[in-house]
């Protein structure tokens, strides 16, 4: 009988398995989506010094328009995070794709400072769903032991797109304006968003329990309590991966938004040589991702506990990003000062997508969009800050970055504090209690 209904059930196994293979497929298409995300962002970054001619902004001015993304998507990031985990990864990335698109296209037709900064801001609450929905969709396609992986490969669309921002959308900029730069990066995400709405589907409970097998089985299991979205702001988990995402992302968002000018006015460089130069650090930072991702799952097969492995990668990477950082601020040898950013950039990549995994590590499942988006959150409180902080550090002392880079390399090792020493697995310690 039993080996009657194992024959029946064969087939049927075996188009899971088939079946599961879209999941790869997904993962592929969040690639894509990251890079188009990532180029709306940068796209303001590389027009830097000619918006600011144009507009006739100084500095600090400068530095209020590149923050003016962050500080809305910090804040979105909270009920995003809660949206996505309640109305799932196909809806809420499909809307999000859509609206930064109409957004990043309107914004073509800025004709002033307030205009601009309204759909900077208007693009920070459109892009807070992605990073959550990839999350999300790593957490019901692949088990604890290969989660690392693919979120960390969904992280590498943003590295891929700073790494070719600078030549892409310095040519689409001199050949076409900034205002045809931002038409163009504007009009990919529209198709992004109908292939999402055509391919994505969420797993069938098969498919669910081929992938994560007992995992899936103790999910099913009812729970005594679910705690609810707000009870995440009372473990101490949550409140010092916030800080440890704040100091890790101030410096990865000193280089996303500074990076060109610091080297068209401090290294000398002109507009078309920053175009290649300024992707070399982010080409570091796409294997810098994907170091930490593999890292991880290799220590997990081998038998480190989870939470450890991957707070190895994260506390590591912030160090040796700090080691690197720090020395820029006194080294007048160019090279050896692009040399020193690039490995520091890399590093700083190294714990991006882990602390995404961490998060659905830590979190009950209806919760790991949530969590992650509160991370996410502390994360772009730094990336806002970063910007204003630098214009003003540059106002003050007429365009040196000492200062800048030795914040940057501090707040990194606050990060790797943070993580290191106060993230741990409470549930464990209340198990075994």
């Amino acid at each position: 009988m039993s080996q009657t209904s194992a024959e029946t059930n064969a087939p049927e196994m075996a188009a899971s398995k088939k079946s599961v293979k879209i999941r790869w497929y997904l993962i592929a298409l969040l690639v894509i989506g990251g890079i188009i995300n990532y180029l709306d962002r940068n796209n303001l970054s590389i027009a830097n010094t000619t918006i600011a001619k144009e507009f006739g902004l100084n500095a600090l001015q400068m530095g209020l328009l590149l923050s003016a993304f962050s500080w809305p998507y910090a804040i979105a990031n909270l009920p995003a995070g809660y949206l996505v985990d309640r109305f799932g990864p196909k809806r809420m990335f499909a809307w999000a794709a859509g609206l930064w698109s109409i957004v990043s296209m309107v914004s073509a037709l800025a004709n002033s400072f307030g205009f601009l900064y309204a759909a900077r801001v208007a693009l920070g609450v459109a892009e807070s769903p992605f990073f959550t929905s990839g999350l999300k969709v790593a957490d019901k396609w692949f088990d604890k032991t290969e989660r690392a992986l693919p979120v960390s490969i969904v992280n590498t669309g943003s590295q891929i797109a700073n790494a070719i921002a600078p030549p892409l959308l310095t040519f689409l900029m001199l050949t076409m304006s900034w205002r045809g730069m931002f038409l163009v990066i504007g009009a990919l995400g529209i198709v992004i968003a109908l292939v999402w709405l055509r391919i994505y589907r969420d797993p069938t409970l098969k498919e669910q329990f081929l992938i994560k097998g007992a995992e899936f089985e103790e999910a099913q299991k009812p729970k005594e309590k679910q705690a609810g979205w707000g009870e995440l702001f009372k473990h101490k988990n949550t409140w010092f991966m916030v800080l440890g995402a704040f100091g890790i992302f101030y410096t990865v968002w000193v280089y996303l938004t500074w990076l060109p000018s610091y080297l068209q006015t401090a290294r000398g460089f002109s507009l078309s040589q920053i175009g290649w130069l300024a992707g070399l650090p982010f080409l570091c930072g796409i294997i810098g991702v994907l170091t930490g991702g593999i890292l991880s799952g290799r220590l997990i097969k081998r038998g480190v506990p989870t939470i450890t492995a991957r707070k190895i990668p994260i506390v590591g990477g912030a160090l040796l990003a700090a080691a690197a950082v720090l020395p820029v601020a006194y080294v007048e040898n160019t090279a050896l000062a692009i040399v020193l950013l690039s490995v520091g950039y890399f590093a700083a990549q190294v714990p991006i997508g882990v602390l995404w995994t961490l998060a659905s590590d830590i979190a009950e499942p209806n919760q790991v969009a949530s969590l992650g988006a509160i991370q996410n959150f502390g994360g772009f409180l730094g990336a806002a800050v970063a910007p204003i902080v630098t214009g003003y550090i540059l106002t003050e002392t007429g365009g040196n970055y000492t200062m800048v880079f030795l914040i940057g390399g501090m707040l990194l090792i606050v990060g790797a504090l943070s993580y290191g020493l106060f993230v741990k697995d409470r549930r464990a310690a209340t198990t075994a209690a």
